[in-house]
């Protein structure tokens, strides 16, 4: 007699032309993740041979023969078509040996008793690296009796003709008759009263292999994959995992604002609102995010591929099982040669906001829409609107030039879709359906960071390829970014570069934190209320409101390290002047009034300051986490606005009271090259700083007297002028012979033709660039390097080594 059940713990990955690339993938790991205390629930596959036997036994063989009348151009058709097929199916029944097998299996799962079970599709041309067939066919959850179980496996042998997998297949030739299906039945983690998710050994947008992106809801996953909540992310930095540090670099608390659990006594699902306690709880524990993480990187090493892993936590037991694995399919197979960069021409003021996905841009007519059903209205290259997306709505999403949802994040199924076909699309906005107007032009972007935004009208834009592959690097001089916004980290590290010359910590600051820090440390004696009512509000779940600022800054800092690493990320401390700070949440209170702010109490002189010290203090320690504890040694300091070496010592000393000391870990402490006195003195300087970073921009006003924020002396403004250019070539000069690097920040020579050229010519040994004049400036540096190296002149050009993208 033929075998038609095979239990997970007898299945291989060889086994997919039996059981399908799910249920292969969950018994490869049942067996062989085993040993590293990876969870799988049990159960049981029934093979590809039952479904033929069954179509073979109701005589359906025919029905692959009403597929030749499909319109296979506009698929007009493709709805009635799947539909016929089905109703046929579902007709059918069971064949007897097929039947008892079926409920042997179930009975011995069960051990006799009545169990709750998952029933999945298993397609043999499902999971597979080169083929993401994921949601193309229907899974059964909380089926429960053998009755209900032989009904839930034809459904599933049914859905090999939804709608959508006709037409996924149709799009990829691949032969409707040349697809199997197997039904994996597996125990049911109780999620619906615990939490659930998705984990992908990679970061999704840039595809940067260094990250884990786990994303959890409460209740079942389903809330993820149809993207009605915004979930939980955590990243995990896959470097200090191996190493034993604390690899959660970031962790963001969803709102989750439902919850997706099974209605009392009955299969039903139901869709309640999260209790205010649970929205902004996370659904894990810092220990679960870590033994997920090493789960996922575990699984990522065995199948020698990035993955993406659905997860669960039974609610009763507290148990977190993985229910599948299957390669991811989006970075696996983009040509990077292909890839593009787009950078909007003229400016608006946005309609939404929201998560993007993708860095393209789109511009066409909005259609709002409600259901699949609505695919009449969809023109070719309209926006999509709506609430959020199911595997339904595939047809219509592969035809528009751009998708908005209202709720969903980054592993969406919207979301997915949109990375799988090369579309922007803006997840997440919270009220898109309602201010968007159907039939209106809209454009979206995704091209400025994490947030992407519609904007009114058709607005123009550029399409760039991205230049970066194959570009040939400079040879002695290293090309390196100005970066504030950790949100862009992924997608520029993925682009050429040397690392991060300049890492602005006041944007995290502002952005992230939002509070000043001396408003935290003396939290307990501020008189602001309407600053202690935001703080509390800001710092929820911290009792120790100092410790909010440490996370938060050091989270940002990480994001940019781990996005970078090996590469070095020189990180600025805080060069916010007294009437920036004084905007931060609570600042008010903290900062004196300064008629010169410019000049006044900023930079190194407030580390020591009584007024500023422990706030310095919370910047080290945040600094201090990132390389000590979550290992990320490729971060260095660099002071601003250091007008002594006498105050520098101060500041070296403050540093290190609050252990964060020059040399210890590898730790190395620029200063900014920007005052006078410092290059007057670089020789005292380099006594004690380990590099120098030259920032023209105040060098510039303070050689010259001018304040560079002065519309009147705008004109007597230029990094050009002799005194500024001497005063430079002096600075680089004192550091070559001291032995120590320097690197030039500034707008020069992103703005001014041949600066960089000027720089090269002096043995400078890094250029850092705005990331939209990295490339030109790799060009630049290049043609400079080869040029010196014509003349028989000094400089890098003698360091001659060919370094390609």
């Amino acid at each position: 007699m033929e075998n038609y059940i095979m239990d997970f713990s007898n299945i291989r990955l060889a086994d997919v032309p039996e059981v399908g690339g799910k249920n292969a993938s969950l018994g490869e790991m049942t067996v062989a993740m085993s040993r590293t205390g990876i969870r799988v629930p049990e159960g049981f596959a029934v093979t590809t041979a039952a479904f033929r036997d069954f179509m073979d036994a109701n005589k359906l063989r025919d029905c692959f023969n009403l597929l030749d009348q499909l319109d296979r151009e506009n698929y007009a058709n493709l709805h009635e078509t799947g539909a016929a097929i089905r109703s046929r199916i579902l007709e059918g029944r069971l064949p007897e040996p097929v039947t008892a097998q079926i409920v042997q299996a179930y009975v011995k799962l069960s051990a006799g008793t009545p169990l709750s079970v998952a029933v999945r599709s298993s397609a043999t041309a499902e999971d597979m690296p080169d083929a993401s067939f994921a949601g193309q066919h229907d899974s059964f959850l909380h089926i429960t009796g053998i009755k209900d179980l032989l009904h839930a496996v034809v459904q599933c042998y049914a859905s090999l003709f939804t709608d959508r997998a006709i037409k996924y297949r149709e799009e990829r030739k691949i032969g409707h008759a040349a697809v199997a299906i197997s039904v994996g039945v597996q125990k049911m983690v109780a999620a619906d009263t615990g939490c659930s998710g998705v984990c992908f050994t990679l970061e999704p947008e840039s595809g940067c292999g260094n990250i884990i992106l786990i994303t959890g809801v409460w209740g079942l996953g389903e809330n993820i994959v149809q993207g009605t909540v915004e979930p939980d992310e955590y990243y995990v930095f896959k470097p200090s995992l191996r190493m034993g540090k604390q690899a959660i670099i970031m962790q963001k608390t969803g709102r989750k604002e439902t919850i997706l659990r099974y209605a009392k006594d009955s299969p039903a699902l139901e869709r309640v609102d999260t209790p205010e306690d649970k929205r902004m709880t996370p659904v894990l524990e810092s220990g679960e995010i870590t033994m997920l993480a090493n789960w996922s990187l575990a699984i990522e090493t065995h199948y020698r591929c990035p993955m993406d892993i659905e997860w669960a936590k039974d609610g009763s037991a507290g148990d977190i099982y993985i229910l599948q694995a299957r390669p991811e399919t989006v970075h696996s197979r983009a040509d990077k040669s292909e890839e593009k960069d787009y950078r909007l021409l003229e400016r608006a003021e946005a309609i939404v906001k929201g998560e993007a996905v993708g860095n393209g841009i789109a511009a066409g007519i909005a259609r709002l829409l409600h259901s699949p059903l609505e695919a009449e209205t969809l023109q070719p290259g309209d926006i999509i609107i709506t609430a959020n997306t199911t595997p339904d709505w595939d047809p219509l999403l592969k035809k528009a030039g751009g998708i908005v949802t209202d709720s969903g994040g980054r592993t969406s199924h919207a979301a997915i879709v949109a990375r799988e076909t090369g579309i922007p699309a803006i997840v997440g906005t919270g009220n898109a359906t309602a201010a968007i107007r159907d039939g209106s032009a809209v454009t979206i972007s995704c091209s400025e960071g994490k947030t992407g935004f519609v904007y009114p009208g058709k607005i123009s834009f550029e399409v760039l390829s991205k230049a970066g592959n194959g570009l040939m690097m400079p040879d002695g001089t290293e090309v390196t970014l100005i970066l504030s916004d950790p949100d862009q980290a992924f997608r520029l590290a993925a682009g050429p570069g040397d690392g991060v010359g300049l890492l602005r910590m006041e944007f995290i600051i502002t952005h992230t934190v939002k509070v000043h820090p001396m408003a935290l440390v003396n939290f307990d004696v501020l008189e602001d209320d309407a600053a202690r009512r935001q703080i509390e509000i800001l710092t929820q779940g911290y009792r120790d409101k100092k410790q909010y600022f440490i996370d938060r800054l050091s989270s940002g800092i990480a994001m940019v390290a781990a996005a970078f690493y090996p590469r070095n990320v020189i990180v600025r401390m805080s060069d916010f002047k007294t009437n920036e700070y004084a905007q931060l949440t609570g600042g008010k209170t903290f900062e004196p009034e300064e008629e010169n702010p410019m000049l006044g109490f900023r930079g190194a002189s407030r580390y020591y300051h009584p007024l500023y010290r422990e706030g310095f203090g919370l910047e080290c320690q945040a600094v201090k986490k990132v390389r000590d504890e979550m290992g990320l040694t490729n971060v260095k300091v660099m002071i601003p606005f250091c007008r002594t070496v006498q105050e520098g010592r101060k500041v070296l000393e403050v540093m290190r009271s609050y252990g964060l000391s020059q040399r210890e870990n590898g730790l190395e402490v620029y200063v900014m090259a920007e005052i006078p006195s410092n290059v007057v003195n670089a020789a005292g300087f380099a006594e004690i700083f380990d590099g120098f970073s030259i920032g023209s921009n105040d060098l510039t006003q303070l050689v010259l007297g001018v304040d560079r924020d002065s519309s009147i002396l705008a004109g007597l403004y230029s990094e050009e002028d002799p005194a500024c250019k001497l005063m430079i070539s002096q600075m680089i000069r004192e550091a070559g012979r001291a032995g120590v690097p320097v690197g030039f920040c500034g707008q020069a020579p992103s703005d001014i033709p041949g600066y960089a050229s000027f720089l090269v010519s002096l043995g400078i040994n890094s250029i850092s660039f705005n990331p939209d004049a990295l490339i030109k400036g790799i060009k630049t540096i290049r043609e400079a390097e080869e040029n010196l190296q014509d003349a028989g002149k000094p400089g890098h050009a003698d360091h001659h080594h060919s370094r390609t993208v």
